[in-house]
Protein backbone atom coordinates (compact mmCIF):
# COMPACT_ATOMS: atom_id res chain seq x y z
CA UNK A 1 0.00 0.00 0.00
CA UNK A 2 1.28 3.03 -0.89
CA UNK A 3 2.84 5.06 2.26
CA UNK A 4 1.85 8.57 1.47
CA UNK A 5 -1.97 7.64 0.33
CA UNK A 6 -1.84 5.76 4.35
CA UNK A 7 -0.56 8.42 6.15
CA UNK A 8 -2.59 10.96 4.60
CA UNK A 9 -6.05 8.58 5.36
CA UNK A 10 -4.29 8.63 9.22
CA UNK A 11 -4.52 12.27 8.99
CA UNK A 12 -8.34 12.51 7.97
CA UNK A 13 -9.38 9.96 10.69
CA UNK A 14 -7.78 12.54 13.19
CA UNK A 15 -9.07 15.33 12.14
CA UNK A 16 -12.78 13.46 11.90
CA UNK A 17 -11.71 13.02 15.19
CA UNK A 18 -11.24 16.43 16.27
CA UNK A 19 -14.29 17.23 14.79
CA UNK A 20 -16.01 15.54 17.47
CA UNK A 21 -13.85 15.88 20.32
CA UNK A 22 -12.57 19.51 20.33
CA UNK A 23 -15.97 21.83 21.11
CA UNK A 24 -16.82 18.71 23.51
CA UNK A 25 -13.93 18.98 25.19
CA UNK A 26 -14.21 23.16 25.23
CA UNK A 27 -17.90 23.14 26.45
CA UNK A 28 -17.60 19.99 28.72
CA UNK A 29 -19.84 16.58 27.99
CA UNK A 30 -21.76 14.04 29.88
CA UNK A 31 -19.41 11.66 31.53
CA UNK A 32 -20.48 8.16 32.67
CA UNK A 33 -18.52 5.18 34.87
CA UNK A 34 -17.74 2.33 32.65
CA UNK A 35 -17.49 0.89 36.73
CA UNK A 36 -14.46 -1.30 35.76
CA UNK A 37 -13.30 -0.43 39.44
CA UNK A 38 -11.74 3.02 40.01
CA UNK A 39 -13.57 5.73 38.36
CA UNK A 40 -13.21 4.82 34.37
CA UNK A 41 -14.76 7.70 32.32
CA UNK A 42 -16.18 7.52 29.04
CA UNK A 43 -17.80 10.59 27.12
CA UNK A 44 -19.58 10.74 24.22
CA UNK A 45 -17.00 12.43 22.34
CA UNK A 46 -15.33 9.47 22.89
CA UNK A 47 -17.58 7.31 21.19
CA UNK A 48 -18.95 9.70 18.41
CA UNK A 49 -15.08 10.67 17.32
CA UNK A 50 -14.70 6.92 17.07
CA UNK A 51 -17.96 6.29 15.43
CA UNK A 52 -17.00 8.78 12.39
CA UNK A 53 -13.49 7.26 11.93
CA UNK A 54 -14.90 3.66 11.87
CA UNK A 55 -17.50 4.66 8.85
CA UNK A 56 -14.12 6.28 7.16
CA UNK A 57 -12.63 3.48 7.78
CA UNK A 58 -15.54 1.19 6.24
CA UNK A 59 -16.05 3.41 3.10
CA UNK A 60 -12.36 3.89 2.16
CA UNK A 61 -10.94 0.53 3.27
CA UNK A 62 -14.22 -2.35 3.35
CA UNK A 63 -11.49 -4.95 3.52
CA UNK A 64 -9.59 -3.66 6.83
CA UNK A 65 -10.68 -5.33 10.20
CA UNK A 66 -11.14 -2.78 12.78
CA UNK A 67 -10.37 -2.92 16.57
CA UNK A 68 -10.94 0.18 18.94
CA UNK A 69 -11.88 0.68 22.77
CA UNK A 70 -15.38 2.17 22.67
CA UNK A 71 -16.96 -0.31 19.88
CA UNK A 72 -16.92 -3.85 19.02
CA UNK A 73 -14.19 -5.41 16.77
CA UNK A 74 -15.13 -5.53 13.38
CA UNK A 75 -13.30 -8.17 11.20
CA UNK A 76 -11.70 -8.19 8.26
CA UNK A 77 -10.82 -10.02 4.83
CA UNK A 78 -7.45 -8.55 4.51
CA UNK A 79 -3.66 -8.44 6.49
CA UNK A 80 -4.63 -5.13 7.80
CA UNK A 81 -5.71 -3.42 10.99
CA UNK A 82 -6.74 0.13 12.35
CA UNK A 83 -6.39 0.14 16.21
CA UNK A 84 -8.43 3.54 16.97
CA UNK A 85 -8.25 5.42 20.98
CA UNK A 86 -10.21 8.71 20.28
CA UNK A 87 -9.76 10.17 23.49
CA UNK A 88 -6.26 8.68 25.36
CA UNK A 89 -6.69 10.62 28.47
CA UNK A 90 -9.78 10.66 29.06
CA UNK A 91 -9.58 11.52 32.67
CA UNK A 92 -7.55 15.42 31.47
CA UNK A 93 -10.10 15.59 29.21
CA UNK A 94 -12.96 15.71 31.69
CA UNK A 95 -10.91 17.66 33.31
CA UNK A 96 -10.51 20.76 30.71
CA UNK A 97 -6.65 19.83 30.51
CA UNK A 98 -5.05 19.99 27.37
CA UNK A 99 -3.03 16.84 26.80
CA UNK A 100 -4.87 14.03 25.85
CA UNK A 101 -4.29 12.60 22.31
CA UNK A 102 -6.02 10.96 19.60
CA UNK A 103 -4.47 7.54 18.74
CA UNK A 104 -4.66 6.15 15.46
CA UNK A 105 -2.31 2.82 14.13
CA UNK A 106 -2.74 0.27 11.12
CA UNK A 107 -1.33 -3.31 11.94
CA UNK A 108 -0.12 -5.83 8.91
CA UNK A 109 -0.49 -9.16 10.55
CA UNK A 110 -0.91 -7.82 13.66
CA UNK A 111 2.41 -5.81 13.79
CA UNK A 112 2.10 -1.99 14.04
CA UNK A 113 3.03 -0.28 11.01
CA UNK A 114 2.04 3.28 10.99
CA UNK A 115 1.40 5.10 14.51
CA UNK A 116 -0.31 8.84 14.39
CA UNK A 117 -0.69 10.72 18.11
CA UNK A 118 -2.68 13.37 17.28
CA UNK A 119 -2.86 16.34 20.35
CA UNK A 120 -6.23 18.26 18.88
CA UNK A 121 -6.39 21.23 21.86
CA UNK A 122 -2.03 21.94 20.80
CA UNK A 123 -2.77 21.42 17.39
CA UNK A 124 -0.19 18.98 17.11
CA UNK A 125 -0.03 15.74 15.17
CA UNK A 126 3.09 12.86 15.49
CA UNK A 127 3.60 10.35 12.92
CA UNK A 128 5.77 7.34 12.75
CA UNK A 129 5.75 4.82 9.83
CA UNK A 130 9.03 3.23 8.04
CA UNK A 131 11.41 4.62 10.01
CA UNK A 132 10.40 8.24 9.48
CA UNK A 133 8.92 10.27 12.30
CA UNK A 134 7.22 13.95 11.76
CA UNK A 135 5.08 15.93 14.13
CA UNK A 136 3.34 18.67 12.39
CA UNK A 137 2.59 21.91 14.59
CA UNK A 138 0.24 24.74 13.44
CA UNK A 139 0.75 23.31 9.97
CA UNK A 140 3.82 23.11 9.57
CA UNK A 141 5.76 19.58 9.69
CA UNK A 142 9.54 18.90 10.69
CA UNK A 143 11.26 15.38 10.97
CA UNK A 144 11.73 14.64 14.50
CA UNK A 145 14.41 12.21 16.70
CA UNK A 146 14.57 11.27 20.09
CA UNK A 147 17.16 12.57 22.54
CA UNK A 148 19.89 10.13 22.84
CA UNK A 149 19.93 10.19 26.27
CA UNK A 150 22.02 6.85 27.41
CA UNK A 151 21.53 6.76 30.86
CA UNK A 152 18.70 7.17 33.76
CA UNK A 153 20.82 9.44 35.98
CA UNK A 154 19.98 12.00 33.15
CA UNK A 155 16.68 11.20 32.15
CA UNK A 156 13.34 12.57 31.81
CA UNK A 157 11.07 10.32 33.32
CA UNK A 158 7.23 10.58 32.69
CA UNK A 159 4.34 8.30 33.77
CA UNK A 160 0.36 8.44 33.88
CA UNK A 161 0.07 7.52 37.31
CA UNK A 162 2.81 6.11 39.46
CA UNK A 163 -0.57 4.22 41.95
CA UNK A 164 -1.09 1.99 38.78
CA UNK A 165 2.20 0.19 39.16
CA UNK A 166 1.39 -2.85 41.78
CA UNK A 167 3.06 -4.17 44.45
CA UNK A 168 5.74 -5.90 42.94
CA UNK A 169 6.47 -2.55 40.54
CA UNK A 170 5.66 0.15 42.87
CA UNK A 171 9.20 0.00 44.74
CA UNK A 172 10.84 -0.02 41.37
CA UNK A 173 9.45 2.29 40.01
CA UNK A 174 10.12 4.51 43.40
CA UNK A 175 13.75 4.25 42.75
CA UNK A 176 13.76 5.11 38.99
CA UNK A 177 11.91 8.12 39.76
CA UNK A 178 14.82 8.91 42.34
CA UNK A 179 17.75 8.21 40.13
CA UNK A 180 15.83 10.02 37.24
CA UNK A 181 17.03 13.76 36.90
CA UNK A 182 13.27 15.03 36.32
CA UNK A 183 9.87 13.09 36.92
CA UNK A 184 6.86 14.33 34.63
CA UNK A 185 2.69 12.64 35.41
CA UNK A 186 0.00 12.47 33.94
CA UNK A 187 0.30 13.14 30.30
CA UNK A 188 -0.91 9.49 28.77
CA UNK A 189 -0.16 9.04 25.36
CA UNK A 190 1.09 12.56 24.96
CA UNK A 191 4.42 11.53 26.55
CA UNK A 192 5.16 8.97 23.88
CA UNK A 193 4.90 11.74 21.55
CA UNK A 194 7.46 14.30 23.13
CA UNK A 195 9.74 11.22 23.77
CA UNK A 196 9.73 10.99 20.35
CA UNK A 197 10.19 14.45 19.49
CA UNK A 198 13.30 14.34 21.99
CA UNK A 199 12.13 16.67 25.12
CA UNK A 200 10.81 13.61 27.41
CA UNK A 201 13.68 10.23 27.53
CA UNK A 202 11.88 7.62 29.32
CA UNK A 203 8.13 6.30 29.63
CA UNK A 204 7.37 3.66 31.68
CA UNK A 205 3.83 2.45 32.14
CA UNK A 206 1.56 -0.85 33.38
CA UNK A 207 -1.56 -1.51 32.68
CA UNK A 208 -1.75 -0.52 28.91
CA UNK A 209 -3.94 -2.28 26.47
CA UNK A 210 -3.46 -2.56 22.91
CA UNK A 211 -5.51 0.77 22.11
CA UNK A 212 -3.26 2.59 24.23
CA UNK A 213 0.04 1.34 22.90
CA UNK A 214 -0.22 0.11 19.06
CA UNK A 215 -0.15 3.56 17.47
CA UNK A 216 2.90 4.64 19.93
CA UNK A 217 5.18 1.38 19.13
CA UNK A 218 6.15 2.77 15.26
CA UNK A 219 6.36 6.18 16.52
CA UNK A 220 8.54 5.76 19.02
CA UNK A 221 10.94 3.06 16.48
CA UNK A 222 10.59 5.76 13.42
CA UNK A 223 12.23 8.18 15.95
CA UNK A 224 15.02 6.62 16.89
CA UNK A 225 13.52 5.17 20.30
CA UNK A 226 13.27 1.92 21.83
CA UNK A 227 10.23 0.50 23.27
CA UNK A 228 9.22 -2.93 24.34
CA UNK A 229 8.05 -4.94 27.64
CA UNK A 230 9.54 -4.97 31.22
CA UNK A 231 11.24 -7.82 29.96
CA UNK A 232 13.47 -6.64 27.12
CA UNK A 233 10.92 -7.87 24.89
CA UNK A 234 8.08 -7.21 22.52
CA UNK A 235 5.41 -9.14 23.76
CA UNK A 236 2.94 -6.07 25.29
CA UNK A 237 -0.02 -8.43 26.03
CA UNK A 238 0.41 -7.48 29.98
CA UNK A 239 0.34 -3.76 29.26
CA UNK A 240 3.82 -2.99 30.67
CA UNK A 241 5.89 -1.06 28.75
CA UNK A 242 9.14 0.90 28.18
CA UNK A 243 10.06 3.87 25.84
CA UNK A 244 13.38 4.83 25.55
CA UNK A 245 15.36 7.73 23.66
CA UNK A 246 17.89 4.87 23.23
CA UNK A 247 18.88 1.04 23.55
CA UNK A 248 21.03 1.60 26.43
CA UNK A 249 18.58 3.61 28.69
CA UNK A 250 16.02 0.89 28.13
CA UNK A 251 18.39 -1.89 28.82
CA UNK A 252 18.63 0.11 31.95
CA UNK A 253 15.19 0.46 32.77
CA UNK A 254 14.73 -2.92 31.94
CA UNK A 255 17.26 -4.28 34.16
CA UNK A 256 15.61 -3.08 36.95
CA UNK A 257 12.27 -4.17 36.38
CA UNK A 258 13.12 -7.54 35.28
CA UNK A 259 12.39 -9.19 38.71
CA UNK A 260 8.79 -7.44 39.27
CA UNK A 261 8.07 -8.08 35.28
Amino acid sequence: MDAAELIAFAAELAAAARRETLDRWASGCAVEDKGSGDFDPVTQADREAERVMRALIRERYPDHAITGEEWPDEPGASAYRWSLDPVDGTGSFVCRLPTWVTLVALLRDDAPLLGLVDAPCLDEAYVGFEGQATMTCRGQRTAIRTSGCTRLVDARLSTTDPFLFDDASVETFAKLRRDARLVRYGHDGYAYARLAAGSLDLVVESGLKPHDYNALIPLIRAAGGTIGDWRGGDDFAAGKVVAAATRALYDETVERFAASA
